[in-house]
């Protein structure tokens, strides 16, 4: 019984820090949108809380636990602090200076500022955490051959889906451009290091998602239940990004739709890759080029995601071809498998 209550506490605190302040910073997002203040640091800044709020738990819930990567936690929840208070501070700041006739977006600098001191700190501390703190926690690279292969597999999917999607709509011409364009190598060699840069974010998700949220979730709906569930809050958990970042409120309902489609589609194979590797860093590589990818072939760089414009024939073909590509993974053996866990477990949420 105790240990459902304290079960209980963690899925509490980390409701309250994933979704509670990703709806309280959607309403100052909201506010800075409306009066036409510069909102880029608040997606930055959002990526961060589903794993604040596992990480805040561990530490409210397992205080004598010697192998918590205290350090780790700490320095994650002070860098999602500092992100808050940069996204906070943007809505109220002049969004730009200018220098010498040049027009720089002053929190676009200084969200990237932070974010790049942030990677560096995180894999320090995340290295000295120790290995046995790493895989106490979930922490560690493990089974390496599955973990490349799942990858180059997503990597190829990913090339797959974009050329059909190209071809159906018949822009592979200009696919074609972008692909023969020598810029366009330099951007994707240079994601190695912009991953070693970035990754508090994309690991923001990932270990509030995959590594803490899934499982839960599959114990109670089952393997498949779980995962389709999974996609469905993750999606409802971009609102604020989806009505006031990557479209106009306009346009925000098509791009509540158009994210329940990417995030139970990709979710799933998210799954299959945690999955099959039970390395929550696979997940991590695959959320990180998922999006740089899609920046780089749209020619538009990381621009391109913000303010775009939908479409219901597109939403039709986004459907389509992410099932096609990704959905179909539901298919996989891993999710065949029975269902093993005990009625008490599942009263546990």
């Amino acid at each position: 019984m105790e240990k459902g209550n304290t079960e209980k506490k963690r899925l509490w605190i980390y409701l309250a820090v994933a979704y509670g302040i990703t709806f309280l910073m959607g309403l100052l997002m909201w506010y800075g949108n409306a009066r036409g203040a510069d909102v880029g640091a608040f997606p930055n800044a959002q990526m961060m809380y589903p794993a604040a709020g596992v990480m805040l738990g561990l530490l409210l819930t397992k205080k004598g636990d010697k192998t918590l990567p205290k350090g780790l936690y700490i320095l994650f929840l002070l860098l999602t602090a500092v992100m808050i208070g940069v996204s906070v501070i943007s809505v109220f700041a002049p969004k730009s200076i200018t220098v010498n006739g040049i027009t720089i977006s002053v929190w676009e600098q200084i969200i990237n500022n932070v974010i790049i001191i942030g990677g560096i700190l995180f894999w320090i501390f995340l290295l000295i955490a120790g290995k046995e703190k790493r895989k106490a926690y979930g922490l560690n690279w493990d089974n390496w051959e599955k973990s490349w292969w799942c990858i180059l597999l997503f990597v190829l999917l990913f090339f797959g889906r974009t050329a059909l999607s190209c071809a159906v709509s018949g822009q592979l011409g200009l696919l074609e451009i972008i692909l023969t364009t020598p810029s366009t190598w330099i951007m994707i060699a240079v994601l190695f290091v912009n991953f070693f840069l970035s990754v508090p974010a994309f690991f923001g998700e990932e270990y509030g998602w995959r590594y803490y949220l899934q499982p839960l979730l599959q114990k109670k709906f089952g393997l498949k239940g779980g995962v389709i569930v999974l996609g469905v809050v993750w999606g409802l958990w971009h609102l604020p990004v989806d009505f006031f970042y990557y479209t106009t409120p306009d346009q925000g309902f098509l791009a509540v739709i158009g994210q329940q489609i990417t995030c139970i589609t990709l979710g799933i194979f998210f799954a299959y890759a945690y999955m099959k590797t039970k390395n929550i860093w696979v997940p991590v590589v695959l959320h990180f080029l998922n999006n740089n990818l899609a920046a780089i072939l749209s020619g538009g760089g990381a621009d391109a995601l913000q303010n775009q414009t939908y479409t219901w024939s597109d939403l039709f073909m986004a459907l389509v071809v992410n099932a096609l590509f990704f959905g179909i993974f539901i298919f996989a053996g891993c999710f065949r498998k029975k269902d093993m866990v005990k009625e008490e477990e599942k009263k546990d949420l």
